[in-house]
């Protein structure tokens, strides 16, 4: 889901990744060392593993290491994907056959990963746990539902994302490894595109387009069932820019017409001007420019715009020409 060109389909206050717990670290050497290995074959993992972290000191440098080799030499599968999730979801009500289905996959999944380097999230998931317990690290895969344009939008229809969860210094980080490593563009084709926003994300952020299985997986965060379908959509660009909406909380508004609504948004750098908005109805696509403020002390900013016309629209907030929020508007 990269830009507008091809997607058409909270209250969160100065929350920082929990990358902040490390930002003494300096992570030049690790991903140097995932640089220099890149391109090594999955023929012996415990051999890559080993020399990915053998000589860094702590495990926050070698969980960094794996990470970002994963993310940059294992590519993500389409068409793998949608398969098993078009199988899954035509096994919905049948617990049992999808079970056995999903064992009998999993053999093929594998497989591909090992010999093309081409797997869905759970292939992903799987390979940072293998790698990351290789090197004495404790690690989980996790199962839940992830929410997008199309997907688990107004209820939780579909178990259909894997990540990971990873104990470092006695404490549990949330990281997602498929999302990191890139995204399918129009034709379907993965493009390498790594995206940061997705490692050792704060709780709070990760629970806005992640919903685990076994809630205790949420960590502290606070979201519930019931706020994450309510809360605006956001995108993997939405963390690559931590930029996030703040105001309004709820993906659904009723907004009069000519008057000035307002959506505020966390912003690390004052660019304002490299907010756009668009609103989408049907085959209607268009820009506006609305009027922003920065406030310095909060790091945020606000866009203002007047609806102005009654209807029903998707109003999508855009970051540098990447979609970073969506709507749905009902204009009265």
């Amino acid at each position: 889901m990269k830009t507008f060109t091809f997607i058409l389909f909270i209250a969160v206050i100065n929350i920082q990744a929990q990358v902040s717990d490390f930002k003494h670290v300096n992570f030049t050497k690790a991903d140097n060392l995932a640089k220099l290995y890149e391109s090594e074959s999955l023929k012996n993992v415990p051999l890559l593993t080993h020399n990915l972290t053998h000589s860094l000191k702590t495990d926050i440098e070698k969980f960094r290491a794996i990470y970002k080799w994963i993310c940059a030499n294992i590519n993500g599968d389409h068409r793998l994907s949608q398969k098993i999730l078009a199988k899954n979801k035509k096994l919905k009500n049948k617990t049992e056959l999808s079970k056995e289905w999903q064992l009998s996959m999993l053999p093929k999944v594998f497989k591909k990963l090992r010999k093309q380097k081409r797997t869905m999230c759970t292939g992903y998931a799987y390979l940072l746990k293998y790698m990351s317990e290789i090197a004495g690290i404790k690690c989980k895969i996790i199962h839940g539902y992830a929410r997008t344009a199309t997907t688990n939008l107004n209820s939780f229809e579909l178990i259909n994302h894997s990540w990971n969860a990873v104990k470092i210094n006695n404490k549990w980080y949330l990281c997602d490894p498929t999302w990191s490593s890139g995204y399918a563009n129009e034709s379907f084709q993965f493009i390498k595109d790594y995206n940061d926003g997705y490692f050792l994300t704060s709780p709070q952020l990760f629970s806005k387009n992640h919903f685990p299985l076994d809630e205790t997986w949420l960590l502290n965060s606070n979201e519930s069932s019931t706020s994450y379908l309510e809360s605006p959509i956001i995108y993997n660009e939405t963390f690559k820019h931590s930029t996030f909406p703040i105001s309004p909380s709820k993906i659904a508004l009723e907004i009069p017409t000519k008057q000035l609504s307002e959506f505020i948004f966390t912003s690390e750098l004052e660019q304002s001007d490299s907010f756009d908005m668009v609103i989408e109805k049907g085959n209607l696509i268009k820009f506006i420019s609305p009027k922003t403020s920065f406030n310095h002390k909060k790091k945020q900013v606000k866009l203002s715009y007047s609806l102005k016309n009654k209807g029903s629209y998707k109003l999508h907030v855009l970051f540098n020409n990447d979609i970073v929020s969506t709507y749905l508007i009902s204009g009265k």
